[in-house]
């Protein structure tokens, strides 16, 4: 018994950097899987300043986290990952590399090689993300009525989310939504002073650069300058003499020929991403013409995509009418709205856009739902993208089986590791039955034993009654490509984790 001790506080002080890691991300773990499933709750972040914030996103709740631990810190790039990439299933994501770790660990102190555990785990991974995408069901184009459950699911169970991003995942089309650069999460806008929306076209939250400008429904082209509005100034030796202030006067006189030309050719919108001189902008309020200045370079972006418009520097104002107008976009409506304190663009002459505006009475009320109408944006064009497959858990807990099953047909330790990501792939609806008040290994066994007599992947558990419920039958169902992401993202940090047998200071 003594020498049985004696090994295992060798082995305790071998893996000490590694269980220190794994005690680590369990504290970060902590934070954030009472909020995964039905019966998730919030989580409130106080800030130094007592300012609170009050949310059940994964990704807000780890980034928002003072985390001081590497290894930790770690999570917090799962998380991040995951919403860069999918836009949604972050808490999923750090449940799973939590699991992930905490399984490898343990067959780790049984005395499995550290790389043979960590090989094994990333074979299982690959395994784990074919079996999820074969479990795919495809989504029919924007109308496919599944959308709307999808967005259901992911939108926390708001109905008028669910309806305000289906409506404007119709809008923008399924072309738009399988554009690899585009994401319709970044379309949600939130609003305390105005109703929920879908508007079919851009939003911009700024002022009109010249306050005298009459917002009306009249279209226009459009002119992105990535430069100032104003004339083109001499150099700083010539300005203090004689010649430099002819030059200047000569330039303000071409300027000003350059801004009749703009009105001629039908500009009425400018955005520019630096400032407008005076001159500039009372031209603008006079001819009408809406002057958005100092945007960004996304926000420039952003509308020259919807335009149709070339993005230019100063010196095009030089060329002949016939040339500007081929870099000019255009606008079907143009309009200020003074409630909201934003310029909407509609009927845009390039790629189609759309607005989701989510109200609500508060600032601290509507942040919040704004970030559930993103996840829920996201989770519609994951799905329209990759398919969807059965939620609630359930099918992590068929493709956990189907990984046993594989392992058991292996030689060799990396099987361990194989058998890591199988016993991981159950957390997630373990932790949904946690938080929903019932015994996670009874239910678990319950479900396990019910998919494997009936070939189904879609038998889980009802969270108000404790029974068996066909998910996909229930309509609850996720994106694909958000568990395949999930489960490759958490594979990847917990690898990572394992692996590491020293911590070392660096210098500086």
């Amino acid at each position: 018994m003594s020498q049985l001790k004696q090994n295992q506080a060798d082995g305790d002080e071998r893996h000490s950097t590694l269980l220190h890691n794994a005690a680590a991300i369990r504290a970060i773990c902590s934070a954030v899987e009472g909020t995964l499933g039905p019966k998730g709750l919030d989580t409130m972040l106080v800030g130094g300043q007592g300012d609170v914030l009050i949310t059940n996103d994964g990704v807000t709740i780890l980034e928002k986290m003072d985390v001081s631990h590497p290894a930790a810190r770690l999570m917090v790039q799962v998380a991040r990952a995951q919403q860069q990439q999918v836009g949604d299933g972050t808490t999923t994501a750090t449940v799973l590399a939590g699991a992930l770790v905490a399984e490898g660990v343990a067959h780790v102190q049984e005395g499995v090689p550290v790389a043979k555990v960590a090989a094994g785990m990333q074979e299982g991974i690959r395994l784990a993300a074919e079996a999820l995408a074969a479990h795919a069901r495809p989504i029919e184009g924007p109308d496919d009525p599944m959308l709307y459950r999808i967005a259901y699911v992911a939108g926390r169970e708001h109905a008028d989310i669910a309806r305000l991003v289906t409506e404007g995942a119709r809008l923008v089309g399924e072309e738009r939504l399988r554009d690899p650069g585009y994401r319709f999460g970044d379309a949600v806008v939130s609003s305390d002073k105005g109703p929920s929306e879908v508007w079919p076209g851009l939003l911009v939250p700024r002022k009109p650069a010249p306050e005298l400008w009459r917002p009306d429904a009249a279209g226009g082209a459009v002119l992105v300058l990535q430069d100032a509005l104003e004339p083109e100034r001499p150099g700083d030796e010539t300005l203090g003499t004689d010649a430099g202030v002819r030059l200047l006067l000569e330039r303000r006189e071409q300027f000003a020929g350059q801004l009749e030309r703009l009105a001629e050719l039908g500009v009425g919108l400018i955005a520019t991403e630096r400032g407008a001189d005076a001159e500039a902008e009372q031209f603008c309020a006079d001819r009408g013409i809406l002057l958005l200045t100092r945007l960004t370079r996304a926000e420039l972006r952003r509308i020259a995509a919807f335009a149709g418009a070339m993005p230019v520097r100063r010196a095009a104002l030089r060329k002949q009418p016939d040339e500007l107008a081929r870099v000019l976009g255009r606008a079907g409506h143009l309009g200020y709205d003074e409630a909201q304190e934003r310029v909407k663009l509609g009927g845009g002459a390039g790629s189609p856009a759309v607005s989701v505006v989510v109200g609500a009475s508060t600032r601290e009320v509507v942040g919040e739902r704004a970030r559930i109408a993103a996840d829920a944006a996201s989770a519609v064009q994951a799905a329209v993208r990759g398919g969807y497959v059965p939620g609630g858990g359930s099918v992590e807990l068929a493709v956990a089986r189907e990984l046993e099953r594989r392992r058991e047909t292996m030689r060799g330790m990396e099987a361990y590791g194989v058998a890591a990501v199988a016993r991981a792939l159950r957390k997630p609806l373990a932790q949904m039955l946690v938080n929903a008040g019932f015994h996670p290994l009874e239910k678990l066994e319950l479900v396990k034993a019910s998919q494997l007599q009936s070939g189904s992947d879609a038998l889980g558990i009802d969270c108000d009654t404790g029974e068996l419920l066909d998910c996909l039958a229930a309509q609850i169902v996720d994106p694909a490509p958000v568990k395949i992401h999930a489960v490759q993202a958490a594979g990847e940090v917990a690898g990572a984790v394992l692996r590491i047998h020293t911590v070392v200071k660096m210098k500086g």
